[in-house]
């Protein structure tokens, strides 16, 4: 466990909401197990136990709490780089990993053994992969009862069971009373049919507006939208189309995600690519940590407390926007990604939102677009690299798709890193040559010091660079701020 006895039963009696999903408190004189911010009444410390996860707390046999829900708790987070295997396994879990294949094909992808990477899982989570990935599905199937009127058939299915019956007698064990009275326990859902809401929850602080920051100038016309605090964008899956937008929740440590949707079965895998891209697993008091003794990043820091890396819906956006980066000025890179979107991207018909029109392309399509409103360098790179994308198998190892990269003519280190941070969540990639231009991260280092310094920045390089890139956007806010001529347009806005 990364914490001491003392720490968690500090954090519990204080109800601290930084160490929400990092710990989980079991109680032995109710089988039950909560999140450290439960309301319920203290028990006495006699009867409390300690867990690393929700699935070691179940492999002990406790049951999650109904009222403070261990189901939407922050996702595990990535273990503050003591074990890179770990992480990466858990990130392919919330991919689905173990859907379809076992623990023999997971220790594949990752490099090591079966008994390696289970002697790892339970090192640092007290429970095996099977069951970190049991518990996933059945928390999830547990948001979906409470969250939105799907059918126990549908949501068996969308959470990973081929089996309504398997669904039923899991459930019984885990939660100890069948799922259709958990539906009559609490409320229906009021949003239309194909649409769900699901709260999202995070370690706070989150510093939404860096994040808008850093997104806002780089969102694909047609594809993405940001206004008024609120992130939208078209989704596509398997060809069925469909609509995101997320919002900080009102009174809530946690996003508020509704998604618009045609085909439930894909839900986990929608939910799960939403907390990659917005980093809802982070853990902002150890990155601060290590930041916050940087002459340069301790300021910023203080600024902004909660940063987070800014994620990708697919690898081929952040691809392509690196490889145009690395040759266009920000403003030319992204005409030129509205306009691969608006030329071969799939239209998006019937969703109620008039400005986001466009797919963006698919790996398949990019690869066989004509691309001649580009140099012809530039657009060979492009079919290039998205041909490279479109040939990782889905049980490959997490860093296929930049080992495939790295043989693309055209394709530089900083692109490699800025896929590594969007695509792959990585959070020592240092992309910061394709995130913040030439000398603006810091007017007193050239470039070679800032690389220096960058050394001590890791495993958190990424965060580094959000700092940097934050900088100069708060520089650019000031600038528009005090300029006697500022322009506002507005756009037909859409609600969910």
């Amino acid at each position: 466990m990364d914490f001491d006895e003392q720490t968690c039963e500090q954090a519990r009696l204080n109800r601290d909401a930084r160490f929400d999903g990092r710990i989980f408190i079991a109680i032995t004189s109710t089988g039950i197990y909560c999140r450290p911010i439960c309301p319920s009444p203290h028990a006495k410390r006699v009867h409390v136990r300690f867990f690393p996860s929700a699935a070691a707390a179940s492999a002990a046999g406790f049951r999650p709490c109904l009222r403070c829900r261990p189901e939407v708790a922050p996702g595990t987070p990535a273990w503050n780089g003591t074990s890179t295997t770990v992480s990466r396994g858990l990130r392919l879990i919330a991919q689905g990993a173990l859907d379809e294949a076992g623990v023999e094909t997971l220790a594949t992808r990752l490099g090591v053994s079966s008994r390696h990477l289970s002697r790892l899982f339970q090192r640092h989570l007290g429970a095996l992969p099977t069951a970190v990935a049991q518990t996933r599905r059945l928390h999830f199937a547990k948001q979906l009862i409470s969250d939105t009127n799907l059918s126990m058939t549908e949501i068996a299915l969308a959470s990973g069971f081929r089996s309504i019956r398997r669904f039923n007698d899991v459930f019984r064990d885990f939660y100890g009373r069948p799922p259709s009275e958990l539906r009559r326990l609490g409320p229906r859902s009021g949003v239309a049919a194909g649409e769900y809401v699901f709260h999202l929850a995070y370690r706070p602080p989150y510093d939404w507006n860096l994040l808008l920051d850093f997104l806002a100038p780089r969102a694909i016309t047609g594809v993405e939208a940001i206004r008024e605090g609120v992130y939208r964008r078209t989704i596509a899956i398997q060809s069925h189309q469909g609509l995101l937008e997320v919002r900080p929740a009102a009174g809530m440590h946690a996003l508020r995600v509704h998604i618009r949707f045609p085909k439930p079965e894909y839900l986990l895998q929608i939910v799960a690519r939403v907390r990659m891209m917005f980093d809802l697993a982070a853990d902002p008091d150890v990155i601060h940590q290590t930041l916050r003794t940087d002459p340069t990043l301790g300021p910023l820091l203080r600024r902004h407390p909660g940063l987070r890396l800014a994620g990708a819906w697919d690898s081929l956006e952040p691809v392509v926007h690196g490889i145009l980066r690395q040759r266009f000025p920000l403003h030319e890179t992204r005409s030129l990604q509205a306009r691969l979107a608006a030329e071969c991207g799939e239209p998006v018909s019937s969703l109620g939102a008039p400005e986001l029109c466009r797919i963006f392309p698919s790996a398949p399509l990019l690869a066989d677009a004509r691309l001649s409103f580009l140099p012809r360098a530039t657009g060979e790179t492009l079919r290039a690299a998205a041909q490279a994308v479109a040939s990782v198998r889905s049980n490959a190892p997490p860093d296929d798709l930049l080992v495939r990269l790295r043989a693309v003519n055209g394709v530089d280190a900083p692109t490699i890193q800025y896929v590594a941070m969007c695509a792959l969540n990585d959070s020592d990639a240092f992309a910061l040559d394709i995130m913040v231009p030439s000398g603006a991260a810091d007017e007193d280092l050239d470039d070679a010091d800032l690389m220096e310094r960058a050394e001590r920045w890791k495993p958190w390089r990424a965060y580094a660079a959000m700092l940097l890139t934050g900088k100069e956007a708060h520089g650019r806010r000031a600038e528009k701020l005090h300029s006697p001529a500022t322009e506002i347009s507005v756009d037909t806005e859409f609600a969910m």
